[in-house]
């Protein structure tokens, strides 16, 4: 089957233009463009974006490697921190000024019984408007008749409806706060979900941005935290650096064995193609092996590696904006940030091959006002 990519120019909606960063076919590098973003409504949100960060998942969708469909250009960017500039006359909730930010959905049907429990990320099909490369699939939806696509945060303004802007606590670095927006509530639902409870035993495989802050997270929760990554190079940052207690080189056939069926919970950050198998070994009679990283592709797994210990295999997709909400939260009132390394948004597409190897700690953010 041929791949069903849109491909053309960047539509031109009434609004204003801003700067941006988009991909202009799959696999394209990224450039510097000018977009236009809608004219604020009267329930919308004019946010002058400070602080935008990378995602691992960014660079699946600029490549086209979780599916063979996709909308080009492409503005990527859905973890994204700034400051309100202007509100629409029915806004309520935030006021010029105010900082605030953005993660992957910017809009949903709002009316079915997921929206209606606070689950807006799993809005019933054709489900939620996502941050970038997504249509204004419901008639409540701006630019709904024309179809337009939304462009993400690798830019310099972003209109959103209030109901999908959060507010940043102000005890926090709003650029060490931007990737929670994504990297943290990608973590956060599933230990809320799930049920991490003090003294548990958890683990976290892969230790990138989503892992390092599983490991913040589920410290001031009172779990006994093991990190779980190929090779010891990050073991000392794992131990000293974010406070793990205990380090598990997957590499290490001893090691592993050693950690069998100990496990309480095991979050599966690793986005690469890996041996699920091998994680699930390491989980505790009735223990939970939870999967929030998305290899490209298919993943295999003998059903006796759970179904002979009562062990759970499960999943979760970010969080709800509530969910969201609550989690900054906890950020706020516990001093929780992600590890970041500040870059140039000109060096994007070095960046995006430094991610690959797994050389960035533990996430970049880019600051508009370079641009």
């Amino acid at each position: 089957m041929e791949p069903a990519y849109t491909t053309g120019t960047f539509t031109e909606f009434p609004g204003f233009p801003t700067t941006a960063w988009g991909a202009m076919e799959p696999g394209a590098p990224l450039t510097c463009v000018t977009i236009k973003r809608r004219t604020p409504g009267p329930t919308d949100v004019h946010i002058k974006i400070k602080y935008t960060s990378a995602c691992h998942s960014d660079i699946h969708q600029v490549r086209a490697e979780w599916s063979k469909t996709g909308v080009f250009p492409m503005v990527p960017g859905h973890e994204i921190g700034g400051v309100v500039e202007e509100v629409g006359s029915e806004v309520t909730k935030f006021k010029v000024g105010d900082v605030v930010g953005v993660g992957c959905m910017v809009d949903s049907c709002r009316s079915c019984r997921n929206c209606q429990r606070g689950n807006e990320q799993y809005c019933l099909p054709p489900g939620p408007v996502m941050t970038y490369n997504s249509p204004a699939k419901y008639p409540h939806c701006p630019g709904h008749a024309e179809k337009r696509t939304q462009y993400g945060g690798y830019s310099q303004d972003i209109v959103v409806h209030e109901g999908f802007v959060c507010r940043i606590p102000e005890t926090l670095s709003l650029a060490a706060a931007t990737p929670i927006l994504c990297a943290g509530i990608t973590v956060w639902s599933p230990i809320k979900h799930y049920g991490l409870k003090a003294g548990d035993r958890f683990a976290v495989a892969g230790l990138g941005g989503l892992g390092s802050m599983a490991v913040k997270f589920a410290k001031a929760m009172g779990a006994h935290v093991t990190v779980i990554s190929r090779g010891k190079s990050k073991m000392k940052d794992a131990l000293e650096g974010l406070g793990a207690d205990a380090f598990v080189d997957s590499t290490d056939a001893e090691e592993r064995k050693a950690a069998a069926d100990s496990f309480d919970f095991l979050l599966d950050c690793i986005g690469a193609n890996h041996d699920i198998e091998q994680y699930m070994n390491l989980v505790a009679v009735d223990g939970k092996l939870v999967l929030v990283g998305l290899p490209p592709s298919k993943v295999t797994l003998s059903p006796f590696s759970f179904v002979a210990k009562r062990k759970s295999l499960c999943g979760s997709m970010i969080g709800g904006i509530a969910e969201t909400q609550e989690m900054l939260d906890f950020c706020g009132e516990h001093g929780i940030e992600c590890e970041i390394e500040m870059a140039k948004i000109e060096d994007i597409n070095e960046l995006y091959e430094r991610m690959l190897k797994g050389d960035v700690k533990y996430r970049f953010v880019f600051e508009p006002t370079t641009w």
